[in-house]
């Protein structure tokens, strides 16, 4: 009998395999990282042939650290980043140029000729997102338009588009010899191209964007079975039965079925989502509305979603180019070497902002710096940022659902850190909550795969397998917090009207 799951959890630095038991514990894992390539200021790229190599490696990793086969693994689940976009020729099964990555930034030019006619909310009632460089639609534009050949081959029908969800699912199972060409809701909904309402592509908008139907997957429900590992596989025959992108899985992995319930993840960026049950909530207050889940046949959860940029990439880059740190958890013993921030705020606006400003023009910025200032205060300044923008991302999500968040359940790398744990807890002034099992995300895909196969009866199983592992409380004063948090709002007006004609 079949006692596991494997979840196949493909992130923005790395992509990891992990094997879940029946109480949603984590018993082995492989992970790679892969190379992050910056071609120019503000391009983020991935190889997705490495991509595909290191997710058969870490298959075969998490399989050997378990001494377990294919035979002990019930179904498979994918989790993803999200926007991301991969182009590949289906004959050939070779992309047709890189993909491009859910931070770069290239694609401006693209969301201002589309913006030009009703503005960056052109089509955000119907897809609940904004014209921004964030989402893959645009990215498959400019492949279209500055690959060689690419829209010729895209108009015959040659070339396939899809997430790196999809990118896997369809090297998982043939390939070029059959493979699914599929998505999920929660994924198709990143895209610009998806109506919220009807759950399929928009022509309309796929025709305004002068994308070709014939490239996009077909979207399906997050939980059901969309095919087998091939033949070659370690995993061959095992169903693959659950996608879920990232932010969503690790919603479902918390357990956050409820409405009003919301978790937190930080990682390279931070994602807060808020479920808001089957109701479409339009946001009024700069967040994105989107598909939470939808098992099997049952109608679709929808989710606001708060989605902020930089946060772990921001103590990387103290690492990386500054030379403040040499490891990223040294950041700190450094922010507790100071009593607090100094008067200094860092606002990494480094690919513009995101929600709820969605500034393309914003730069990022260190302000309030006087001689005091040491690199102590700019590492706290760096952990505040990460909880200053959750507390905006919270009261928009506040504003937009009626009701007021209570706790909010985390998870991600940066939850160990307990400077800005307790800060968060601090500055939100509700408690913060973590979960004993911190991979959340890789159990929210394993999760739609064991229901879809029947591994899990149900959501009352996974709701049992929830449990606490630490809870911050607020200590700060009220008034303190709202003082802080007013000048990180000041800080944060320095940002805009950065990028001109002149300045990119």
């Amino acid at each position: 009998m079949a006692d596991y799951v494997l979840a196949i959890d493909q992130g923005t630095t790395s992509t990891r395999a992990i094997i879940f038991d029946g109480t949603g514990s984590p018993v082995a894992r492989g992970q790679l990282e892969h190379e992050q390539i910056f071609p120019r200021a503000g391009w983020v790229e991935h190889d997705p042939n490495e991509i595909w190599q290191n997710t058969r490696e870490v298959i075969g990793q998490a399989l050997a650290k378990a001494d377990l086969t294919r035979h002990d693994i019930a179904a498979i689940g994918i989790t993803n980043q999200r926007e991301t976009a991969v182009v590949w020729d289906k004959r050939t099964g070779e992309p047709v140029y890189n993909a491009i990555v859910w931070q770069d930034t290239r694609t401006q030019p693209i969301v201002d000729r589309l913006a030009a006619d009703g503005g960056i909310e052109r089509f955000k009632d119907i897809v609940g997102l904004p014209l921004a460089t964030y989402f893959s639609g645009t990215k498959i534009v400019w492949i279209l338009e500055n690959v060689d050949g690419a829209r010729d081959r895209a108009e015959a029908g040659d070339l396939l588009f899809g997430t790196t969800d999809t990118w896997i699912l369809w090297n998982l199972t043939g390939g070029v010899d059959g493979g699914v060409h599929a998505t999920d809701v929660t994924n198709a909904s990143r895209t610009m191209f998806m109506d919220l309402e009807t759950l399929s592509w928009r022509e309309d908008i796929l025709e305004a964007f002068g994308v070709p139907l014939s490239m996009m997957p077909e979207i399906r429900s997050s939980s059901e079975v969309y095919g087998h590992a091939e033949s070659s596989s370690l995993l061959r025959e095992t169903p693959i039965a659950g996608i879920l992108g990232d932010q969503q899985a690790a919603t479902f992995g918390q357990a956050a079925f409820e409405r009003g319930e919301a978790k937190n993840t930080y990682g390279t960026g931070n994602f807060l989502i808020f479920n808001t049950d089957t109701e479409i909530v339009r946001s009024k207050n700069g967040l994105l509305t989107t598909v939470g889940y939808k098992l099997g046949d049952e109608p679709a959860h929808y989710a606001l979603e708060g989605s902020i940029a930089v946060t772990g990439s921001l103590v990387q880059w103290l690492r990386d180019n500054l030379g403040i740190i040499s490891e990223a958890s040294e950041v700190q013993a450094l922010a507790e070497s100071v009593e607090d921030n100094g008067g200094a705020y860092f606002v990494p606006a480094f690919s513009g902002l995101f929600a709820p400003y969605w500034r393309s023009d914003a730069r990022g910025a260190l302000v309030g710096l006087t001689r005091f200032v040491n690199k102590g205060h700019i590492a706290r300044a760096v952990l505040e940022s990460t909880a200053y923008q959750t507390r905006e991302v919270l009261d928009a999500v506040n504003a937009d659902s009626g009701v007021p968040l209570t706790e909010l359940k985390v998870d991600g790398g940066m939850t160990s850190n307990e400077v800005l744990m307790q800060f968060q807890a601090d500055i939100l002034q509700v408690p913060v909550v973590r979960p004993v099992v911190p991979e959340t995300t890789a159990l929210g895909a394993a999760y739609a795969a064991g229901l879809a196969v029947g591994f899990w009866s149900g959501l009352d199983d996974l709701s049992k397998n929830w449990q606490e592992d630490r809870r911050w409380e607020p200590r700060m004063d009220p008034a303190e917090s709202e003082r802080l948090l007013r000048n990180w709002k000041k800080a944060v007006t320095k940002t805009f009207d950065w990028v001109d004609g002149d300045v990119s």
